[in-house]
């Protein structure tokens, strides 16, 4: 199966002008040969959206994502946008599309709400990890931070899911300047791929944005931690094969396209040959998560104190 990742640099809060661009680069993938094209995280909005986001949502049933979806013809699509529910909840989601068809949105689940970054502040999280089937293939999507967060993938793949698409929006210093954005996204994309014997699809977007820009006006003199700052994110999407070798990079800064091609032989080959989850049982976690979560609260006896260690508290 061939991928294309397309590394966009969306207009921050135009939502035409990027479905345009995501419209064209999906049709253009499709010539290209692709059998799916891949777009970053927010891609028909931008990041640093602020109290604005009600005003560039689309929810499922509308004329946007419509035409995303009809676009998919002869192909398939993963796009971030943010999702408006019928019940006016508001996600940052990834829509997947195959052929022609709406399949359904993934819901970010692991919301951040540090630094630059307030996303918790406006949207819900997400409540499932679905999967779904293409092309011989068992797909899982995850958004950005989701990844951080080894249960999430870990659902991904007792479902069965041969390759994880992960859409991200990453920029230089948001972690602060002695925190390489680059490096863990290398890291983190390598692991999966290597320990779970996946393909790791990861589409970044580049250009730069300044965070507080789209608050009211005197919101920066409220709350001083957001002066206006411009981020520039750095791009570098990579699709990672399941020895955790790079098969395509894209490059930093710089908006790019890059195809890569999919082999069940080489997801057989790494299975055959390290077997990491053969003897895996997702029915022992799950005991195991019931026993630490949903023990009686109880102050452990001496002989038992190497078998207690915190109480349900702690996991709050």
């Amino acid at each position: 199966m061939r991928i294309a990742v397309c590394q966009t640099s969306p207009v921050l809060l135009d939502v035409q002008a990027n479905l345009a661009d995501v419209i064209e680069k999906i049709h253009a993938g499709r010539e290209q040969g692709a059998e799916m094209v891949v777009f970053p995280e927010l891609a028909l909005t931008g990041y640093f959206v602020g109290h604005h986001y009600p005003k560039v949502a689309l929810r499922m049933d509308s004329k946007e994502i419509r035409q995303i979806a009809e676009a998919t013809r002869g192909t398939a699509a993963v796009v971030g946008f943010i999702e408006e529910s019928l019940s006016m909840n508001f996600y940052n989601s990834a829509l997947v599309a195959v052929d022609g068809e709406l399949l359904f949105a993934y819901r970010k689940l692991n919301l951040p709400n540090y630094g630059v970054f307030e996303e918790r502040k406006y949207f819900s999280s997400g409540k499932r990890v679905p999967v779904f089937r293409y092309g011989g293939y068992c797909f899982a999507v995850y958004v950005c931070n989701d990844l951080w967060h080894p249960s999430l993938p870990y659902l991904g793949v007792t479902q069965k899911a041969d390759v994880f698409i992960t859409v991200i929006n990453s920029s230089k210093e948001s972690m602060g300047e002695g925190f390489s954005n680059i490096e863990s996204w290398e890291t983190i994309n390598t692991f999966y791929s290597r320990i779970f014997g996946i393909y790791n699809i990861c589409a970044n977007r580049v250009g730069s944005e300044t965070f507080g820009e789209c608050e009211p006006a005197g919101l920066s003199m409220e709350f001083p931690h957001q002066v206006p700052k411009t981020y520039r994110f750095w791009g570098g999407s990579e699709i990672i094969n399941p020895y955790g070798q790079r098969i395509a990079k894209a490059r930093l800064y710089e908006e790019d396209i890059v195809f890569g091609e999919l082999s069940r032989e080489i997801l057989r080959e790494k299975r055959v040959q390290l077997p990491y989850l053969r003897n895996d049982d997702p029915y022992f976690t799950h005991r195991e998560l019931q026993r630490i979560l949903f023990r009686k609260l109880t102050t452990p006896s001496p002989l038992k104190a190497n078998y207690t260690c915190h109480r349900r508290d702690d996991h709050a």
